[in-house]
């Protein structure tokens, strides 16, 4: 009931099924594609883990508020969107993908933007309350990694996200 997550620990992407009807009828981001895009995600977080960007988040956010910790936060997560993108590049590469799943995709980044969310299950959205970006840096990071197919074009951590 928490969504679908990476647990660093034990290094494994779990997968609340629930959510992809959510995020198919709670979201209006149907689609197989949109699914992949976020289980992706979680293994964007994976690569994170191995290559110790998630170590380092860990022992800077120990040092700061909760602002600033939620602004380290929503690098990232974006950075795992790039990821997903950089996925997407080579899914496509290799003819895996249908004509609209990229469409897809882009609209499951959108429509789990925080502002997004806030917006729709508070009636107001609160930026310094991000963790994982809002909808238009979403869609921008993984469209950035689609675009590219390079894993180096996802540095969040540098200017503005």
């Amino acid at each position: 009931a928490a969504g679908p997550f990476y647990c660093p620990a034990d290094r494994k992407a779990y997968l609340d099924t629930a959510f992809f009807h959510e995020l198919n009828s709670r979201f209006g981001a149907p689609g197989d594609f949109a699914a992949a895009y976020v289980i992706a995600h979680e293994i964007g977080h994976h690569v994170q883990n191995q290559l110790g960007t998630m170590r380092k988040f860990d022992q800077a956010a120990a040092r700061m508020d909760s602002r600033e910790r939620n602004a380290l936060s929503v690098r990232l997560e974006l950075q795992a969107d790039c990821y997903a993108g950089v996925w997407g590049f080579y899914a496509a590469k290799r003819n895996l993908l249908d004509a609209g799943d990229i469409e897809e995709g882009l609209r499951a980044a959108s429509a789990v933007g925080d502002d997004t969310i806030q917006q729709r299950s508070r009636g107001y959205v609160v930026p310094d309350g991000f963790t994982h970006g809002s909808a238009d840096q979403r869609v921008r990071w993984f469209r950035t990694g689609f675009a590219s197919g390079d894993p180096r074009s996802c540095n969040t951590f540098s200017g503005n996200p």
